[in-house]
């Protein structure tokens, strides 16, 4: 394969030959006989061949399990250098939303392109606010789960159900469910903390908390989730900088796994209740969603052991175990988010009062990887989930939580994603595959088999 483009050029310098060159292209050689294709260039210099006609022109067909090469969207949401460590969205960095934004301005953010301005930002909130309720039918259906369901299962299955209580929104007609696309947007992002909250009460066997309208979003939701009839729930300003924190560190992250599932129902014309709940079920899996309860597993495995972290890296090295919340399957630099949530968890463990021996080895280890050789040559640096688990731990919010507070940190970009799909694409998505079984064979009847 040859191309006449530079990959490594960066876009939009200004320079006069590139602007007046002609659109780059690509060429193939298949059988011998050449083909040429289209050179996408992505707004930050990313290059991609278009090879959308090269089965129809060669027969062929391109193999990329796990589709690490390839890219299956054009969009505008988010973008990620992992080899510099960069994450921006709609081309703000993310340092900079962490450090001044919050995380009901950063969902309008990605959902609309623009941050909004005071009114809108105020609508906005507004709507989330009137929408925190459930239907009291709803409530119902909690009880029809064991109280040791999953609570990604429920919120799945209640997720879906909240469309069934909202036709008008979930009729999988694109041109109705656009035009209500903001009561949509808005219902969903505040009802999934009320279906959270409510599965975490109901496995307690505690009475749900209604959700109050002069709180704000994380206000709100820790007080379903820890209030009680006689005792509002309570807690230092931190605690609620952290927990608004954390979610919007999760709001988007480009086409991983439950992204690139919204938008693959999505493309289907399924509804964006339906497309939001199948992303709940891809985050579910534990290579995608699970990693801060791996972290914390490991943190306590190593207290209980007695060590610091020294014994564990010596061991991680050795093959003899494995280092939870480091390296990312994007980044190959030090994940941007890990850094600033690392400084969260210590505010936040200082304003409670508290010493979690956790953060101590979780720091130790944090130092003697990013100094020790094995790590450095690996690129194995802290990623987001490397803290997120020691402040979900310290709010109180159980374990086999911990995926549901992504989920609902998530809904933004999946929102996103979904109106993306919606508003431009009519093909539905359909990979190929190389079938690998048995060849073309004759039905045998039963008595004569074996």
């Amino acid at each position: 394969m040859s191309s006449d483009s530079n990959p490594s050029r960066d876009a939009g310098s200004g320079d006069e030959k590139t602007q007046n060159a002609d659109p780059p292209k690509a060429s193939i050689v298949v059988d011998g006989r050449e083909h040429e294709y289209p050179v996408i260039v992505g707004s930050e210099g990313e290059h991609a061949i278009d090879t959308r006609k090269f089965r129809s022109q060669t027969g062929y067909i391109t193999y990329d399990e796990g589709y690490g090469n390839t890219g299956s969207c054009q969009s505008e949401i988010t973008f990620i250098d992992g080899e510099k460590g960069v994450l921006r969205h709609r081309g703000y960095p993310i340092e900079q939303l962490a450090e001044k934004s919050t995380f009901m301005e950063t969902a309008y953010l990605i959902i609309y392109g623009e941050l909004p301005t005071d009114d809108e930002l105020t609508s906005f909130r507004q709507h989330v606010r009137e929408n925190a309720n459930l239907h009291e039918d709803m409530r119902h259906h909690f009880q029809g789960f064991p109280p040791d369901s999953h609570p990604m299962a429920v919120l799945s299955a209640m997720l879906n159900a909240v469309g069934c209580y909202h036709p008008q929104m979930s009729r999988n007609n694109r041109e109705e469910e656009l035009a209500r696309f903001q009561e949509a947007a808005t219902l969903l992002i505040s009802k999934v903390r009320t279906i959270a909250a409510t599965t975490y009460r109901m496995s307690q066997g505690l009475p749900a908390v209604y959700p109050r309208r002069d709180l704000r979003y994380v206000e709100n939701f820790l007080h379903m989730m820890f209030s009680d009839p006689y005792e509002p729930y309570e807690t230092p300003k931190e605690v609620f900088e952290a927990l608004d924190l954390f979610l919007l560190l999760h709001a988007d992250h480009e086409q991983n796994c439950s992204t690139s599932t919204v938008r693959m129902v999505a493309s289907g014309g399924a509804n964006l209740f339906a497309s939001v709940a199948a992303g709940v079920c891809a985050l579910w899996g534990p290579l995608h969603g699970g990693a801060n309860a791996a972290v914390i597993r490991m943190l306590e495995s190593i207290h209980r052991d007695g060590d610091d972290g020294s014994r564990f890296i010596k061991d991680a090295k050795e093959g003899k175990a494995r280092l939870m919340g480091f390296g990312h399957r994007v980044y190959k630099n030090y994940d941007p988010r890990a850094k600033i949530f690392g400084e969260a968890a210590e505010r936040m463990l200082k304003a409670l009062g508290r010493e979690d021996p956790l953060l101590d080895i979780a720091r130790h280890l944090e130092e003697a990887a990013l100094k020790d050789e094995y790590f450095v040559e690996r690129k194995l640096y802290p990623n987001v989930d490397f803290y997120s688990g020691l402040v979900l731990k310290a709010i109180g919010i159980p374990v086999n939580m911990f995926t549901v507070m992504f989920a609902i940190g998530r809904m933004p970009g999946w929102i996103a994603n979904w109106k993306e799909i919606a508003e431009s694409s009519k093909r539905i998505h359909r990979p190929r595959q190389i079938y690998t079984g048995k060849n073309a064979r004759d039905y045998v009847p039963v008595e004569k088999r074996g």
